[in-house]
């Protein structure tokens, strides 16, 4: 991709999820707020200045995101250039950049790779920091706009060039690896208890309390059945190749020319291509999940077997994972604000028709048909 005209990401850091991926806490689905680094404006834009050559006029703080140890700016140049800033905490090697450079590489062209420093790095150390420089790309997501006919061809014709990439060792070894693993099955079975006590005086948290006891039954479904074929895979040992992990509608940007990029690429993992797959179809936001969508993305994706067992396992997975994510918020945490009733509702919207809980039902349902 050339870099001669300034892309912006306007919602790349959406992520419709709850507080995640093991190590640190995500928001759900849409966003929570995130706070600004101590580090001041006037120290980033010197960065810039000295590692990139960008001259920034100004630095706006984007309070977007789900990443609990990032932030994100716009800086903006005096010819109203603009890049999309990332600061990371520590000097970790960023394995997504890497990913990111191994796609374009192998030629897939719905991706934003960093802009390089003047030294021709990827990212630079910054006191405790690591920064990153991308293209700022104005679009909207998913979310927030259907997809053509077009556009599905193109994801899933770029969806199959990312499972076919071949993932040198010296990489393989530093991406997670799909391990089945119960830890938020475990989780899950451990608030059914507190689902009876009702101590909390939190009024969210008493309206969760009282909808998950509601549904109870589909909970232990998902959960025992999640266990069920979980504990089936971790036997099989399916074939693995590189996923996104989460591509979901708010990590699919869409720009003003019609162009798609898939973004976010923080947590890829080795698993079977079903990770990815789950999600066309799946339902997740409460979208993407009218029959057409799924045919249009085969289009481009391809012929393939899909393996029922797995997309189910995912899906199943998935919506645990989530109600776990929640619960952890909204039950165990005395936090305040408006995030909350976005959470709760966003909690019961995966229980609406058409939803996820329902096609994950569907989808194990398929298996003996």
């Amino acid at each position: 991709m050339m870099f001669s005209s300034p892309y912006v990401v306007l919602n790349a850091m959406r992520k419709p999820r709850a507080p995640d991926r093991g190590t640190f806490f995500r928001e759900p689905k849409q966003s929570l707020m995130l706070e600004k680094h101590p580090l001041s404006d006037l120290i980033i834009m010197k960065c810039l200045n000295t590692h990139y050559g960008i001259d920034v006029a100004s630095l706006t703080f984007l309070p977007i995101g789900a990443d609990m140890n990032a932030a994100v700016y716009k800086a903006q140049t005096r010819d109203r250039t603009s890049y999309f800033i990332k600061l990371k905490q520590g000097h970790h090697h960023d394995i997504s950049v890497e990913i990111v450079e191994l796609l374009q590489r192998a030629g897939i062209e719905q991706i934003i790779p960093p802009i390089k420093t003047m030294h021709g790095k990827p990212l630079q150390p910054m006191d405790d920091f690591t920064l990153i420089v991308y293209p700022f790309v104005e679009g909207q997501d998913g979310f927030s706009r259907h997809l053509t006919e077009e556009q599905w061809i193109k994801l899933g014709k770029a969806l199959k060039q990312v499972h076919e990439v071949e993932v040198p060792s010296s990489i393989q070894h530093r991406i997670r690896q799909e391990t089945y693993s119960p830890k938020w099955r475990d989780f899950i079975r451990s608030l059914y208890p507190h689902m009876e006590a009702e101590t909390s005086t939190d009024e969210i948290a008493i309206k969760l309390q009282k909808f998950m006891k509601k549904n109870m039954p589909a909970i232990h479904r998902l959960v025992d059945r999640a266990e069920q074929l979980g504990d089936k895979l971790q036997n099989e040992s399916p074939k693995c190749t590189l996923c996104h992990s989460d591509i979901h509608a708010g990590n699919v940007l869409i720009d003003g020319n019609h162009k798609i990029y898939i973004v976010d690429w923080d947590e890829p993992i080795m698993a079977p291509k079903e990770r990815d797959l789950m999600f066309i179809g799946g339902g997740v936001g409460n979208v993407w999940n009218r029959p057409q969508e799924v045919d249009y993305f085969y289009k481009g994706y391809g012929n393939t077997e899909v393996d029922l067992t797995i997309l189910a396992y995912y899906r199943h997975e998935r919506i645990v994972q989530d109600i776990a994510e929640y619960a952890q918020v909204l039950l165990l945490r005395a936090e305040k604000g408006n995030d909350r009733q976005e959470m709760y509702k966003q909690f019961i919207g995966m229980f609406e028709p058409q939803g996820v809980v329902e096609i994950a039902f569907k989808t194990d349902e398929g298996l003996s048909v």
